[in-house]
């Protein structure tokens, strides 16, 4: 009986998870030689040119002080509004700007360096981790929908229900103290700001010391290894999903949330979108956008779920990123769905003020 009980504890779940993937690929060997070639162009044509330049900028510019410039400067700002120190509007910045996982990469690079707490890195982790514009604006609105006048709803939705999220979060770990502010240096207290601000850069500067070049190159190859974790886990995702297609699994999903949307007045026909987008956020806009005669603005707010939510894949690469730090995933699951939720609720409120004219 105990060799039984110790079968199926949930500590011997992964191990049972790997052998049955193991048995599948056995049984399925093309098409999961298939969907991984599709995965790694995926990863090449895509991820690769769109997240690699953002890894490296952002890893020659925390190099040169500007975390610890914004640090200084937004402190005022970002600890009322989200309880999260100066240095995360850097990291708001580049995680809007060029989408998921930049804000999970930045957040453990602070932890490392001592920047934030595990409550902040927790809080700052679920706010940024969202859809650059390119891939909103270009690929969902232009590529799959055809009708760039989505953007403005869209982007409304994604952000604005991120910004949401920001606000929430401040309540989360409320017992645990923030790291002190970093601009009490006593002989720039009374300077101005911006002047703080420079001379914090400065400091942290001296403090890398670092010349460009070996800051360039050692910049280049932290990127390079992040981006063949990330090129791994979608390759693996895009596999998984294959294989548990060719078994049933995701038909029978499917099945259960179609009957969950029917029952909230949504269409059925979007069940296959939610299944995909569930796993991958490409995969599942793409479906969204192809269900016609489901309703523009049902498949528009599925889609600002999808992008919300970010996928299995992109929850890999998160938790890839911040293994090596304090921060739990428990915090940024729950932040996703709340998100991908908000994100649906304010799609229909503004859409009768930012969709398309019909």
């Amino acid at each position: 009986m105990q060799h039984v009980r110790f079968l199926f504890r949930p500590q011997v779940i992964p191990a049972w998870t790997a052998v049955l993937l193991a048995l599948l690929l056995a049984v399925f060997p093309s098409a999961s030689l298939e969907a991984a070639v599709r995965g790694l162009s995926i990863w090449w044509e895509v991820l690769f040119p769109a997240l690699f330049p953002f890894f490296v900028i952002s890893e020659v510019l925390i190099g040169f002080g500007i975390v610890h410039f914004f640090g200084t400067l937004l402190d005022p700002l970002m600890r009322p509004l989200f309880r999260i120190p100066g240095s995360g509007a850097f990291v708001f910045a580049m995680g809007f700007a060029s989408g998921y996982p930049v804000g999970a990469r930045l957040t453990s690079q602070l932890w490392d360096q001592r920047l934030i707490s595990r409550a902040e890195g927790e809080r700052l982790v679920a706010i940024t981790t969202t859809s650059d514009p390119i891939f909103l604006i270009g690929a969902v609105s232009v590529g799959f929908f055809h009708n760039a006048a989505l953007a403005p709803v869209l982007a409304a939705a994604h952000y604005g229900g991120a910004m949401i999220i920001g606000l929430l979060m401040r309540f989360h770990d409320r017992r645990e103290a923030g790291t002190p502010a970093r601009d009490a240096i006593s002989d720039v207290r009374r300077r101005p700001r911006i002047t703080q601000a420079f001379t914090a850069m400065h400091r942290a500067r001296l403090l890398d010391g670092r010349p460009v070049g070996a800051l360039l190159q050692d910049a280049v190859q932290s990127a390079l290894k992040l981006m063949v974790v990330v090129g791994g886990l979608v390759v693996f995702f895009s596999v998984v999903m294959e294989l548990a297609t060719s078994i049933g699994l995701l038909h029978a999903i499917a099945s259960g949330i179609s009957a969950i949307m029917h029952a909230f007045g949504m269409p059925a026909a979007l069940a296959e979108a939610v299944v995909n987008g569930l796993f991958e956020v490409t995969l599942g806009a793409k479906t969204a956008g192809a269900a016609a005669g489901s309703g523009l603005v049902h498949q528009t707010a599925i889609a600002a779920f999808i992008l919300s939510w970010g996928g299995l894949s992109v929850h890999a690469q998160v938790v890839s990123l911040l293994s090596r730090t304090a921060l739990r995933y428990k915090p940024f699951l729950i932040a996703r769905l709340a998100h991908g939720c908000l994100a649906v609720l304010l799609v229909y409120a503004l859409w009768s003020y930012l969709g398309p004219a019909v």
